[in-house]
């Protein structure tokens, strides 16, 4: 639904009863922000809308942090945490150090515990330095194909291609 003073993505939903008439309002964060500052007046008794506006100052300090978060990105994939949100997938094994104690909360609700219990890939890198290395190899072989230094992306194929075979040979 979009706001009605600005047409940006509403999010809050104000019903004012004041007197006998109804007024409902779709506001976006901003504008209701705005709305509830102009609808404050000295009474003795609290408005809807002044009670709404203390409310909306733990959202805004919680918006922030969040825009914080999101702009975090692990320095071995490169992904973000808003990508994550996003997606629902992580870049590589390490995401799960570099976003640990923004992962964790998420990882004991969904899955009861934050340790992998269960069965393991027979095929593969098994070990996650090897995993780490081969995303971190790989990401560093596009970068150099973009800039077009072909030798170097050669060296870093044969790399990936050794310790994809070391991974192999384990089974």
């Amino acid at each position: 639904m979009k706001c009605q003073k600005c047409q940006k993505q509403a999010t809050f939903h104000i019903t004012d009863l004041t007197g006998d008439d109804l007024l409902a309002l779709h506001l976006c964060p901003d504008c209701a922000k705005q709305y509830l500052k102009t609808e404050d007046s000295p009474q003795e008794v609290p408005t809807m809308s002044g009670l709404l506006s203390q409310q909306l100052k733990p959202l805004e300090q919680a918006a922030e942090d969040l825009r914080e978060l999101d702009s975090k990105e692990c320095p071995i994939c490169g992904i973000s945490f808003f990508e994550f949100r996003q997606a629902g997938r992580l870049g590589c094994p390490h995401d799960y150090v570099f976003f640990g104690s923004e992962l964790e909360p998420l990882l004991i609700n969904v899955h009861g515990d934050n340790q992998h219990i269960g069965k393991q890939p027979k095929r593969g890198v098994r070990d996650t330095e090897s995993q780490t290395e081969l995303i971190r190899l790989r990401r560093q072989m596009k970068e150099v194909v973009e800039q077009e230094d072909y030798e170097k992306a050669t060296e870093l194929r044969d790399k990936i291609r050794k310790i994809e075979g070391e991974g192999q040979s384990g089974d």
